[in-house]
Order: structure tokens, then C-alpha cells, then sequence
């Protein structure tokens, strides 16, 4: 089984795919991550990241590469990933929504290292909505596909007001119903 779980930043996406690979004894990947990295040995935030990647290819191109390696190369995995859906089609593929002050809420409380820019909850919020611009303009423009659009996904989750045991046990019963 694959699952790829899509979604905005601070929706619990990461959380509910590592609680799915506990669950279902599945190894966990995530392009958030490998972002982190790149933008690491690049020595630039995330944020700036994003924002480079609008003109450099060779950022989504490998995380990109990394996720169709995992897609052709592994059977029993949970990736959540803006475009794995997209990448790896055969997979379940569930969408994990939020509203944008909550899900700014939860990214400023996170205090990641790697967003140092989110001063603030007010500008936490600009930067969510500048980078989701970005990557909605970068994905467009290279894959034409709008992670955003619902009708891509199999299970859509909204985890604005629910608790992380509750999105994780409506997802169980949704993967559950699709497998049987």
C-alpha cells in the first residue's frame, strides 16, 4: 500500500502520515523534508527557498526525483508531499484541509529553526500566503496541476477543528473503506 498525503503547511499533514506508517507498519517519507535539506545545504530558508525554486528548476526537479524513485522503487510507504499524488498515481491519495489562520496559528506555535521568519503570528500568515502562492504558481507552470483542486484526491480530511486523534482515526476508516 501507498499513501500520499498532500495538503497545506501547519494542517498536520506530517503528524497524520507518521502516525499512518505506525498504524499500517509503513516507512515514512516526507518533500517537506527533503526541502528542508536542500534548502540547508544551500544555507537559505525556506521561505527564500521557495521563492528560488520560481526560477530554478533544479530544486523540484530533485524533489521530484526523489519521490518518482520512491513511487517506482517501493511497494509499502506514506509520503506526504504537495504533488506525490501527482507523481504516484497508483497510491491513496488523501488531501488534509485547513483554514489559513488556523493552520498560521499552528506554524508560528511550531517555532520551526528552519522558518525563523515567522516573527510573528501576523507575519506568519503573510509568509504562509506568499508561499503557497509561489508553489500554486510552480506547480502550475511545470506540472499544470493545482495541488489545491480537491477532485485529485481519493480522502479529503479538514483538520481546522478537529484533534490529531480524531483526523487520524476518520483517515483510518477512509483508507479502511477504500481497501475493502
Amino acid at each position: 500500500m501507498i499513501v500520499t498525503i498532500s495538503g497545506m503547511p501547519g494542517s498536520g499533514k506530517s503528524t497524520l502520515a507518521k502516525e499512518l506508517a505506525k498504524k499500517f507498519h509503513l516507512k515514512h517519507y516526507s518533500a517537506g523534508d527533503f526541502m528542508r535539506e536542500i534548502a540547508k545545504e544551500r544555507g537559505v530558508s525556506l521561505l527564500e527557498l521557495g521563492k528560488i525554486a520560481e526560477h530554478d528548476k533544479s530544486i523540484d526537479n530533485e524533489v521530484d526525483r526523489r519521490t518518482i524513485e520512491l513511487g517506482k522503487t517501493k511497494d509499502h510507504f506514506v509520503i506526504d508531499s504537495r504533488l506525490a499524488w501527482h507523481f504516484i498515481p497508483n497510491s491513496i491519495r488523501i488531501f488534509v484541509d485547513i483554514s489559513m489562520q488556523e493552520a498560521a496559528r499552528r506554524v508560528y506555535k511550531d517555532m520551526r529553526r528552519d522558518e525563523q521568519e515567522n516573527t510573528s503570528m501576523k507575519q506568519t500568515l503573510q509568509n504562509m500566503k506568499k508561499r503557497q502562492a509561489s508553489e500554486k504558481k510552480r506547480y502550475k507552470d511545470l506540472y499544470g496541476v493545482n495541488y489545491l483542486d480537491k477532485k485529485n484526491f481519493d480522502i479529503i480530511i479538514n483538520s481546522t477543528r478537529t484533534t490529531k486523534k480524531q483526523k487520524f482515526e476518520k483517515t483510518v476508516k477512509a483508507i479502511q473503506k477504500i481497501l475493502k
